[in-house]
C-alpha cells in the first residue's frame, strides 16, 4: 500500500507518471505499426484511407515510417517524464544543491567498495588520519580509548559519571560528510565564566545523546546520522577507566593527564580497574578488517589504553589484517624523551604482545632547522629511524612523506592515506576484492 503514497496530492508525481504513461502506450502503438500486428487491421485501414484521400495514393511501408515516429515520440515523451520525476525527488533530497547528487551517489558507490580499516588511538593524530582515510574507503571503523581525564571530557566524565566524549567527538567530526557550520559547531568551546565555560558543545551534544537513548554506543551512533558520518566510532570499552603508569624508578603516576608532567620515564601503563570489558563491536570489527592501523597519536596516553582493554590485544594478534603503526614524527616531553622508532614500536609490542605490529611508516620528509630549534626549547625532537632495531623486532617498515610543515609539524592527512592505502593494498591483496 505504501506505493498508493505516491499519488498522494501535492507530491507532483502523478502527471509525469500520466505522462510516462502515454509515453509508454506510443512506443507499443508505434513498434506494432512497424511489424504489422494482425489486430491493428482498422488502423491500418484507417491510415490508408487518410494517405489516399491526401496524397492520391498509398505505400504500405509509409505505415512503418509513421509507427518509427510514433515510437520516437512516446520515447520522448518517456525521457522527459523521466527527468521531471527525478528533478522532483531531487529538489526534495538536496533542495540547495541538487546538482551534487550523482556525485554523491558515485562517492557513495566507489567508496563503499574501499577496503574494510579499522584505526585504533585517540586524541588529535586519530581525527587527522580519519579526515584522509574517509576519502578512500566508507568502510572505517574508530576504535578509540576512553582514558582521557582532562579538559571538557574530564569534567564531564566526573559530573555525569559517563565516558569521556572528546575523543569519540573528534573521530565523528573527521569522519563527518557536512557543512563547514555543523563542523563548527560541533567543536564550538564555550567561554566566559559560567559552568559551560571550557565545555564543546559537541561534548554535551554527546553526553545528551547518552542520557537520551541510555547507552553509550547508540548515542554515538545517532550522533553519526546527524553528522552523516563514513563509518563508524567505538570507544574501547563503556567503562570507566583510569590510565596510570608506572615510572623506571617504581612511582605511580594515577590520571593520564597527569602522567606528562612529571617528566620521568615510563616503564609500563595500565588501567584500573584492570581488565574492562571491551565493546563487543569493536572487537568485531578488529576480526572483519584488512587492515588495522595504530596510531598516529600520544604513545602512552593515547594508543595503549586501548590495548588494556581486555581482549583488544587478543584480538589484534589474531586478526588476519594487515597491522601499520603510524610512529611519531616527534619525540612527546614527559612521555617519549629520548625514543627511536624502534623503541616506539618495542613499547607497544611490550603492551599488546608481539603480532600487533607488522609494519612501520615512518617519516622520511626531513624537518627544517627552523622547526627543529622551535621544537627543541620545548623538549621535543624528531624520531630517529633505526632500521636495523626495527627488523630485529620481526616487524617491517616503509618510509614516505606524511607530514605538513607550517607553523608546526603535523601529520597531513592526504599524504597520510595515500601512504597508508599504498601499504593496505600492496600487502593485502583481500583489500582489492571490492575493485574486482
Amino acid at each position: 500500500m505504501h506505493l498508493l503514497k505516491w499519488l498522494y496530492p501535492g507530491m507532483k508525481f502523478k502527471r509525469w507518471l500520466l505522462l510516462f504513461s502515454a509515453g509508454v502506450m506510443l512506443v507499443s502503438l508505434g513498434l506494432a505499426l512497424i511489424f504489422n500486428y494482425k489486430y491493428l487491421d482498422y488502423i491500418e485501414e484507417a491510415i490508408f484511407r487518410a494517405v489516399y484521400l491526401w496524397k492520391g495514393s498509398y505505400n504500405y511501408t509509409f505505415s512503418t515510417l509513421i509507427g518509427i515516429t510514433v515510437v520516437i515520440l512516446g520515447a520522448a515523451l518517456m525521457l522527459v517524464a523521466t527527468k521531471f520525476v527525478i528533478r522532483s525527488v531531487i529538489t526534495v533530497l538536496l533542495p540547495d544543491n541538487s546538482e551534487r547528487l550523482v556525485d554523491i551517489i558515485y562517492e557513495k558507490r566507489r567508496l563503499g567498495k574501499g577496503p574494510t580499516v579499522t584505526v585504533v588511538g585517540g586524541g588529535h593524530g586519530l581525527s587527522v588520519l580519519l579526515r584522509g582515510i574517509k576519502s578512500a574507503t566508507s568502510n572505517v571503523t574508530a576504535v578509540v580509548t576512553v582514558a582521557d581525564d582532562g579538559g571538557s571530557s574530564g569534567r564531564l566524565r566526573e559530573e555525569l559519571g559517563i565516558i569521556p566524549p572528546g575523543d569519540l567527538r573528534n573521530c565523528l567530526v573527521a569522519l563527518a560528510d557536512t557543512e563547514p557550520l555543523m563542523e563548527k559547531l560541533f567543536q564550538y568551546r564555550f567561554r566566559g565564566k559560567s559552568e559551560l565555560a571550557g565545555h564543546s558543545f559537541g561534548n554535551l551534544f554527546i553526553a545528551a545523546m547518552n542520557e537520551v537513548t541510555g547507552d553509550v554506543e547508540k548515542a554515538l551512533q545517532e550522533s553519526s546520522k546527524v553528522l552523516a558520518v563514513k563509518g563508524q566510532v567505538l570507544p574501547a570499552s563503556k567503562e570507566h577507566v583510569r590510565l596510570d603508569a608506572i615510572m623506571e624508578d617504581g612511582t605511580v603516576v594515577e590520571g593520564e593527564s597527569h602522567i606528562p608532567e612529571v617528566q620521568k620515564r615510563i616503564h609500563r601503563v595500565r588501567l584500573f580497574p584492570e581488565n574492562p570489558q571491551p565493546v563487543q563491536s569493536a572487537l568485531a570489527a578488529l576480526t572483519a578488517a584488512d587492515a588495522i592501523i595504530l596510531g598516529p597519536g600520544s604513545l602512552y596516553t593515547s594508543i595503549m589504553p586501548n590495548l588494556l582493554v581486555s581482549g583488544v590485544a587478543e584480538a589484534l594478534r589474531k586478526s588476519k589484517a594487515v597491522k601499520i603503526y603510524i610512529c611519531n614524527v616527534m619525540t612527546q616531553p614527559g612521555e617519549t624523551d629520548g625514543y627511536t622508532a624502534s623503541m616506539h614500536a618495542k613499547a607497544i609490542i611490550d603492551h599488546g604482545g608481539k603480532g600487533v605490529i607488522d609494519y612501520m611508516l615512518v617519516n622520511s620528509h626531513p624537518i627544517s632547522s627552523e622547526m627543529q630549534a622551535y621544537y627543541a626549547e620545548k623538549g621535543a625532537y624528531p624520531v630517529e629511524v633505526d632500521e636495523e632495531a626495527i627488523n630485529a623486532l620481526g616487524i617491517g617498515f616503509v618510509k614516505a612523506d606524511i607530514i605538513n610543515e607550517s607553523d608546526v609539524i603535523r601529520h597531513d592527512p592526504d599524504k597520510l592515506c595515500r601512504s597508508v592505502m599504498k601499504m593496505v593494498y600492496r600487502l593485502q591483496p583481500s583489500a582489492m576484492k571490492g575493485f574486482e
